[in-house]
């Protein structure tokens, strides 16, 4: 049986290393290139955080890690192993909680461990361990639809961390939730985190949420997609959010996007599509339309 099924979820540093190395892609031959030599190490144990605009291939730097899609050129590794395919080592987690309606939490969360043919009396324990991790284990028999949102996204984690991943890839996890249920899901998951010490390469929109979270903040390049810059966040862990320091570097991450969305805004701009003059339709253009 694979160590990372067996193994139960503890904090653990000396794996987890994660590394891209000039990885480019495009989505098809002739296609245009989504990431270009995009280079990024995660440190075991170290909070990743990519943002930037649409465009920028963040999801697409998140999958090539995951296994799920395949870099055109460049090296992906996972403790000096290559990355070929998904494997129990990284562990995703989507926006879309992507959890069977027709089993409740617990059975959900067990599920992957079941598939492996694990047993009835470790997959339990292992169960309720990653529960309580994630403040549930009241919740075990709710069925998905008797469960908000913020428990949803915490029964996807459990169900991801009971692998005992090296790797937790994260892609926009908390994008639907309200603004409360968000910042409280921070708080949890800089307790997870904390707990078990796994690498944690998280992709957001939100300069808020990236900063809150974040060892180093990753602000891509769009059109192509590259690394504009990296930026250390050098403040403990659990952090106040609504310090003074957090939000001067959110002013600071912050400004580094909108120079780089006025930056696509304006190439945009100059291959923008702008019609040909309008011609006289004379008294043909009163009855457009007249026979729907």
């Amino acid at each position: 049986m694979s160590a990372f099924v067996s193994a139960p979820i503890r904090r653990v540093t000396t794996r987890g290393n994660l590394q891209l190395s000039a990885v480019s892609k495009r989505f098809s031959k002739r296609g245009a290139l989504i990431l270009d030599e995009v280079t990024l190490n995660c440190k075991p144990g170290e909070f990743v955080v990519v943002v930037g605009p649409t465009g920028s291939g963040k999801s697409t730097v998140l999958n090539i890690a995951a296994g799920m899609l395949k870099a055109d050129q460049g090296e992906v590794t996972l403790d000096g192993e290559p990355v070929s395919a998904p494997g129990p080592d990284r562990a995703v987690v989507f926006q879309e909680h992507g959890l069977f309606p027709w089993l409740n939490a617990e059975q959900n969360v067990g599920f992957g461990l079941k598939m492996r043919g694990v047993s009835k009396s470790e997959r339990n324990d292992r169960v309720q361990e990653a529960l309580q991790m994630v403040h549930l284990a009241h919740s075990a028999k709710k069925l998905i639809h008797e469960m908000s949102g913020g428990m949803r996204q915490r029964v996807a984690i459990a169900r991801a961390l009971i692998l005992n991943p090296a790797v937790l890839l994260m892609d926009e996890p908390f994008a639907a939730l309200d603004a409360q249920t968000r910042t409280l899901m921070h708080e949890q998951l800089q307790e997870i985190w904390q707990e078990t010490g796994k690498t944690i390469l998280f992709i957001t929109h939100s300069v808020g949420e990236a900063v809150r979270l974040a060892d180093r903040v990753i602000v891509m390049h769009a059109h192509p997609g590259r690394v504009r810059k990296e930026i250390p966040i050098e403040l403990p862990h659990p952090r106040n959010f609504d310090s003074r320091d957090i939000n001067d570097i959110v002013r600071h991450v912050r400004t580094e996007i909108e120079d780089e969305v006025n930056r696509v805004n304006k190439h945009l701009a100059e291959d923008f599509w702008k019609p040909e003059k309008r011609t006289d339709l004379g008294s043909a253009d009163r009855n457009l339309g007249s026979g729907i």
